[in-house]
């Protein structure tokens, strides 16, 4: 006589962290003062601080996130500091 076989149990399912959507201003240094939104009728995003008013916008894709964005405004900052660099030498 054989066992009775036992029904496998499905994996956990994986739980996906949110990202976050509030970020730290490249200018006035404060904590938690930038939001970012999204507009995908529009297909742009925009980054704006609250605290000193500097802003950044990008269009978007389906696939585009709030830290993208961000990121590219950081590396956008970056970039136009780098510039200014090389032409004052």
């Amino acid at each position: 006589m054989g066992k009775r076989k036992s029904r496998a149990k499905p994996p956990p399912k994986k739980r996906m962290d949110k990202l976050d959507t509030v970020f730290t201003c490249p200018f006035c240094n404060h904590g938690s003062s930038v939001e970012c939104k999204i507009e995908m009728k529009e297909s742009y995003g925009e980054v704006k601080c609250g605290i000193c008013q500097e802003m950044y916008s990008t269009t978007v894709t389906a696939l585009t996130e709030p830290i993208d964005i961000y990121s590219e405004w950081i590396d956008e900052c970056e970039r136009v500091n780098n510039a200014e660099d090389d032409d004052s030498s």
